[in-house]
């Protein structure tokens, strides 16, 4: 693994350039703390985005979905594609509607995605899959079948071409009379957590954890 990815035109950080980051670390740690990715290409209706899971394996970022997903058959197709993960901390309140903001990780990535065909990778990145959503999850249900393996496109998409962005810390500090205006400044911490499993109704098992 590469410490840190090339700095090109598309992923030279312009505004704010010391929230800047092409290091390796930095952008995979983001990658593997996201749980969804936003994907985004040109189709022949115009630009889509569209949301998905993801996980990373070394210098991949691998995506799935049904092999009818017009996403995933113009992507195998070999075009230029974007991926997009960010994940927001908190909320950045300041004294002046102009300086309010957010703190946020992001990640933005190039390139065009390849398509996994041999069915032992296939299996691995499905696994890997499904365990970033619930930890050892692949190993506590039926794995895919041949039927739905065949029914199922993975693509990964190579780390060449990424840069990371962060935002951190309170607001920007008031300058003149607007340190006197008599309003709260500060920030509002953000969290995404995990909550009770519910099982479903047909389910007679209690949850594993």
């Amino acid at each position: 693994m590469t410490l840190s990815l090339p700095i090109t035109p598309r992923t030279k950080v312009r505004r704010a350039p010391q929230r800047g980051s092409h290091e390796r670390a930095v952008i995979d740690a983001i990658l593997d703390e996201a749980l969804i990715c936003h994907v985004a290409f040109a189709s022949e209706h115009g630009p889509v985005v569209i949301p998905t899971t993801h996980v990373r394996l070394g210098d991949h970022l691998y995506i799935h979905g049904s092999a009818a997903s017009h996403m995933l058959r113009s992507l195998a197709g070999g075009i230029e594609v974007s991926i997009c993960v960010t994940l927001l901390d908190a909320l950045v309140l300041a004294r002046t509607a102009f300086h309010h903001s957010v703190n946020y990780r992001s990640v933005v990535m190039f390139g065009r995605a390849e398509l996994v065909e041999d069915a032992a990778s296939k299996l691995a990145a499905l696994a890997a899959l499904i365990d970033r959503v619930a930890p050892h999850r692949s190993t506590a249900c039926r794995p895919p079948n041949a039927k739905e393996l065949g029914a199922t496109t993975v693509l990964g998409l190579p780390i060449i071409e990424a840069s990371a962005k962060i935002r951190s810390g309170p607001p920007l500090p008031d300058e003149g009379e607007d340190r006197a205006l008599p309003y709260w400044a500060g920030v509002i911490p953000l969290h995404t957590t995990r909550g009770t499993p519910i099982t479903a109704p047909d389910c007679t098992l209690a949850w594993p954890g």
